[in-house]
């Protein structure tokens, strides 16, 4: 429902009081008493704003707007991506949401088809000649985007912790399959959590458990340092955290893929090395089936010179 708004001047509210008849009234404030007629009254030019009828709204009836310290809200910041008036050429090249170029266009051109086509027209390279940009979904682009970036971001700084567990008397076999996995773990950027139960009369072995322990951490080597341990309970582990610095250098090959490597370049050799030898054997024999073809010929042309 509509209403009626005005802005009337504060003072005439009080205008049917006068000097004397303000300052006559006694004040028993600290026990002062204010009769002198020719004091000034300080005169401060205040508007008031009154609205009557109208429905809907909280607020009061009256809103001052001689003070208001309230500021004014901000504009919203446009993206740079966004800004098409920021290209000065009058062309652009133009690439569709499927990703299909569609060569130069005139910028009115590009913005139109952007509109017809309900989607954002973003700037890629705005300081190409001419300048590139792309229609889009511009703000599912930027959901996109922010995912992976935060994805990429739990994948850096999050480590999880590996627990492999074995035995005090574990053979050499299982001992290497636990000690290549946590090689691995390690690489990959997680804890490694090593674990060895000793359970009823097995507490008598502790001190070979933490010596297989120890062992372990000085096979891992500069791969690992370590970030706690526990040889006082049952269960003795030690928890090993991945060295960066160590997991960035490209590490060494291993002796075995040196010989597997070596020993095929061997084959290969021996191998290329049979077929020279084939090969010779082959002319060889082309030139003995040469030298018979000739000498067969020889002795054919002599029968024919003896002949009556």
């Amino acid at each position: 429902m509509a209403g009626i708004t005005t802005t009337v001047g504060f003072n005439s509210l009080f205008a049917g009081i006068t000097k004397s008849s303000l300052f006559s009234v006694d004040s028993k404030l600290y026990a002062l008493r204010l009769s002198n007629p020719q004091l000034p009254i300080p005169r401060r030019s205040i508007a008031v704003t009154c609205r009557f009828g109208g429905g809907g709204g909280g607020g009061g009836g009256y809103r001052f707007s001689g003070d208001n310290r309230r500021g004014r809200p901000k504009d919203s910041e446009v993206d740079d991506a966004l800004d098409i008036s920021s290209i000065r050429s009058a062309t652009v090249r133009l690439i569709d949401e499927k990703q299909n170029m569609l060569g130069l266009v005139s910028k009115d051109e590009a913005v139109r088809m952007a509109d017809d086509a309900e989607l954002d027209l973003v700037i890629l390279s705005p300081d190409a000649d001419p300048p590139v940009v792309k229609m889009m979904d511009y703000s599912k682009y930027r959901y996109e985007q922010q995912k992976k970036k935060k994805d990429q971001q739990k994948k850096t700084t999050r480590m999880d912790l590996k627990e492999l567990k074995m035995g005090y008397n574990i053979d050499q076999h299982d001992y290497t399959v636990r000690l290549k996995a946590a090689q691995k773990f390690l690489q990959d950027g997680d804890k490694v959590k090593v674990i060895v139960s000793m359970k009823g009369r097995e507490n008598e072995f502790r001190n070979i458990a933490i010596e297989l322990l120890r062992r372990f951490q000085t096979e891992i080597g500069e791969l690992a340092t370590e970030e706690s341990k526990n040889f006082r309970d049952r269960n003795l582990f030690i928890i090993l955290v991945p060295n960066k610095e160590m997991i960035r250098k490209p590490q060494p090959q291993e002796p075995s893929s040196r010989k597997k490597k070596k020993s095929a370049e061997n084959g290969v050799s021996a191998v290329e090395t049979e077929i020279s030898a084939v090969e010779t054997e082959i002319s060889a024999v082309e030139d003995e089936t040469s030298a018979a073809e000739i000498t067969e010929n020889e002795t054919s042309a002599a029968e024919i010179t003896t002949a009556p």
